[in-house]
């Protein structure tokens, strides 16, 4: 089993930035795809995506073969599927909907294993390499490892982002977009001023911070204003690239689609 030469947290912690792409559907080809062409990690939606633990379990082998390493986005307050994904080689979780400490720490406590967590500790999984290495070892390199990611996404996550980062084992945050701006109401604050609260309050208390991009000028510019992570939206980006490749019938003289090509 190829890995990365160093887990991407420890890359991380080296001041690098790294690109990957958020994967929505189960689709070997695609992750093996991502890694030939370079990306340094692929994040598996298993919130939003129809993976199962066995396609997950494929798409994370797949992935770091080419090298590149595989993060989990799981559902909410899934914590089995958190201790099956690290199992099976994820080297990093992203939790969806953390609002609070308490919520931070609860995800750290099904990351880790014991001292700072809880989760069940086997070595003979795949991430142990099928208990072929020492327990201390397993261990100490999960401990070391594993990323943990917040996903903050409504108005009380942007109120308590300090406090959220703040949580031993969470390593940084990603804004959910798509889910702050459908919390926001009239008496809230407005969608700026929330991204703004949560990067002032990262800057105080530190944390990685992770950006979604729909475009590769999208990620420049968030690499530039200090993102170390940037999550290519790939969803996104293949439906705007069929729209753009998709050809369009003329239509006849009374305003009906043109079919004759289409006739026997």
């Amino acid at each position: 089993m190829a890995t990365p030469q160093l887990p991407l947290r420890r890359r991380l912690s080296d001041g690098e930035q790294v690109t990957g792409c958020l994967l929505r559907m189960p689709a070997e080809e695609t992750v093996e795809m991502l890694g030939v062409a370079g990306f340094d990690f692929v994040l598996i939606d298993c919130e939003h995506g129809p993976a199962d633990v066995t396609s997950l379990r494929q798409h994370i082998a797949l992935a770091q073969l080419h090298g590149m390493a595989p993060l989990v986005r799981v559902g909410l307050d899934e914590h089995q599927l958190i201790l099956r994904a690290l199992d099976q080689g994820a080297e990093g979780i992203i939790a969806p909907h953390i609002d609070t400490a308490a919520a931070a720490s609860e995800l750290v406590d099904a990351v880790h294993y014991p001292p700072l967590g809880h989760r069940g500790f086997a070595t003979y999984s795949r991430s142990g390499r099928f208990g072929t290495v020492p327990a201390p070892e397993h261990h100490a390199r999960c401990q070391e490892g594993t990323l943990v990611m917040a996903m903050l996404e409504s108005p009380e996550a942007a109120t308590n982002a300090g406090e959220i980062l703040a949580q031993p084992g969470v390593d940084g945050y990603l804004i959910g977009t798509a889910d702050l701006q459908a919390s926001l109401t009239s008496g809230d604050l407005t969608f700026d001023e929330a991204v703004t609260m949560i990067r002032g309050q990262a800057e105080v208390v530190g944390g990685f911070r992770a950006d979604l991009a729909s475009s590769r000028a999208g990620a420049e510019s968030s690499l530039a204003d200090g993102a170390q992570l940037v999550v290519y939206n790939l969803a996104h980006l293949m439906m705007e690239l069929f729209g753009t490749l998709r050809p369009h019938s003329s239509p006849d003289v009374d305003g009906s689609p043109e079919t004759e090509a289409r006739r026997p």
